[in-house]
């Protein structure tokens, strides 16, 4: 096969998380007197780490203060309403049988994508979960993407990395990895081919044939 092992984004790739998402960040800037954000300016300011999305949305001087508020209202509510995108379940399994592993390299709290993924049974699927906290570091730094690959003995050139934004697609690039986007979350087709994304699909179950090639 051409792949030996597969890095998953989580939200927007593996699953949906954005009604808990957006739910946490209206329920800390309204703590802050400020206005709830609508979902799409959720949706454009997450992926790149929970202290550059309340950077982007409620201003840098309030990032204290909003993670004070965030953290214990989303470790209460962030399984309420959080699902498994279409093909999900079926593309890991699939890869697990054909025996290529699999893991999540994901910019969210590492506690809470392992969690996640415990709760939606995605867990005996995985090889590994590798989320921010867990490293001094995120995507896309070079550092974070090589910590993975040597935890899972992997090899770049047949290594697959699966995200829905550019910070996937760079992290892909900076460690030699093939990228393939998705649709299903935070960046459509023309914003990821602007990035400089060549390989883009609609959805997992469109992506999984190539991936068992």
């Amino acid at each position: 096969m051409r792949y030996r092992t597969v890095l998953f984004d989580l939200d927007g790739t593996l699953v949906d998380h954005f009604a808990a998402i957006h739910r946490s960040h209206a329920h800390t800037m309204i703590q802050l007197g400020l206005p709830a954000p609508t979902l799409a300016q959720v949706r454009s300011a997450v992926g790149g780490g929970i202290e550059l999305a309340i950077s982007r949305l409620a201003g840098p001087e309030n990032v204290a203060a909003a993670l004070a508020i965030y953290r214990p209202y989303w470790d209460a509510t962030m399984l309420d309403d959080v699902e498994l995108l279409p093909g999900a379940r079926e593309l890991l399994t699939a890869l697990k049988q054909a025996g290529v592993q699999s893991a999540v390299f994901t910019n969210k709290h590492a506690p809470s994508s392992r969690r996640v993924c415990a709760h939606l049974g995605l867990a005996s699927l995985l090889d590994g979960n590798f989320g921010a906290t867990d490293t001094p570091w995120l995507k896309p730094q070079r550092e974070f993407s090589d910590h993975v690959l040597a935890t899972l003995h992997a090899d770049p050139s047949t290594t697959a990395m699966v995200g829905d934004s550019p910070f996937d697609l760079a992290a892909a690039q900076n460690a030699s990895m093939d990228f393939y986007g998705v649709t299903t979350g935070t960046h459509d087709d023309t914003e990821l081919r602007s990035a400089g994304a060549l390989q883009i699909y609609p959805n997992l179950a469109a992506l999984t044939p190539l991936l068992l090639a």
